[in-house]
């Protein structure tokens, strides 16, 4: 690609990596019962249509890149896949991913810090969530968020589901922008992690409604930590990762939070028996906590952003969280 660009995204299974990819794979996490027989249960029809869309926006943006006619590579090479047509791929020395160049992702809305804060394209933290640096990225992400995204949806609805994924993809995308400047960033991984963040808060916070707890709360941190430790390598951009991570296990103690077991039917039992609280107290000093967080974060991030503060200027280390130099590899200055 002309300008080098960081993937968000993941497979279902955790995977081995390619340069440019991002290569966290989400894994699904065990099964945990609900004791509540009370518990209502949704249809999933909100993440089903966020596959859609995230498909159709790639496939007009393989039209507009049209590689046969418009070849934006500093490389030299053939498209990729020819018998496509307008739809062929970059060549792989240009992208590996088989997609787009990174031309066509900018023109799309690919993050960029100095078009974000100079050019006040503040749209591109959202806009980004919904490009794919290429088919295997794509496939990658989609597969993730209906491994994750459908359970939540049929448990929780698709309006907190909803909020919850965009906030988390929004809160990656700020998270980004501060501490990366150089490259452009594209995919839904941010929001991707949102959801397994707030799997987690959820877990936590309805603690007393759910059976098996202790193994899948294991499970789930180990899930994270190894996704996380995926985003170190060169190229992916894990600050989107750990902002999405950070909102959605937030947002988790604020959007998904259970009534306590029997709440429901306390009508049917005579006057003073019964739960006589909806929530537990821990579940309310959660909430409260949660949101004055989030708002004091999402305030704070987006001032320093619009600012153009550099993250890393206040956090001299941080640069790890995203890329570790190893022998076997070095970290790009875009990285840092």
């Amino acid at each position: 690609m002309s300008r080098e660009d960081i993937e968000r995204g993941g497979g279902v299974k955790s995977s081995g990596s390619n340069n440019n990819s991002n290569r966290n794979g989400y894994l699904s996490t065990s099964t945990y019962v609900i004791e509540d027989a009370e518990a209502h249960y949704w249809t999933s029809w909100l993440v089903p249509m966020f596959v859609v869309a995230n498909i159709v926006v790639f496939v007009v943006m393989m039209y507009i890149n049209n590689c046969p006619k418009h070849l934006h590579t500093r490389f030299e090479g053939k498209c990729v896949a020819r018998f496509l047509g307008r739809f062929s791929f970059e060549p792989l020395k240009d992208n590996p991913l088989f997609g787009p160049s990174s031309a066509t992702l900018q023109r799309f809305g690919a993050l960029e810090w100095t078009k974000v804060v100079h050019e006040h394209q503040g749209w591109r933290l959202i806009s980004c969530m919904w490009l794919h640096a290429g088919i295997i990225h794509l496939l990658a992400n989609m597969l993730s968020l209906v491994f994750i995204g459908i359970r939540l949806e049929q448990q929780f609805g698709f309006v907190r589901v909803g909020i919850v994924y965009l906030l988390s993809g929004f809160g990656g995308s700020v998270l980004s922008s501060l501490f990366i400047r150089n490259n452009i960033s594209v995919g839904a991984s941010g929001a991707l992690f949102g959801l397994l963040g707030a799997m987690l808060s959820e877990l936590i916070t309805n603690w007393s409604i759910y059976t098996n707890k202790a193994a899948a709360l294991f499970t789930l941190l180990v899930i994270t930590a190894i996704n996380l430790a995926i985003g170190i390598l060169p190229h992916v951009d894990n600050f989107a990762h750990i902002g999405g991570f950070l909102s959605g296990f937030l947002l988790g103690f604020v959007l998904l939070l259970r009534s306590q077991y029997g709440w429901q039917g306390r009508r049917n039992l005579p006057s003073g028996a019964g739960v006589k609280s909806k929530l537990k107290a821990y579940q309310y000093a959660l909430w409260l906590v949660s949101v004055a967080l989030l708002i004091v974060g999402f305030t704070v991030a987006l001032v320093m952003l619009f600012k153009g503060e550099n993250g890393n200027d206040h956090c001299h280390w941080c640069h790890y969280l995203s890329c570790v130099p190893t022998s076997r590899w070095k970290c790009n200055e875009n990285n840092l």
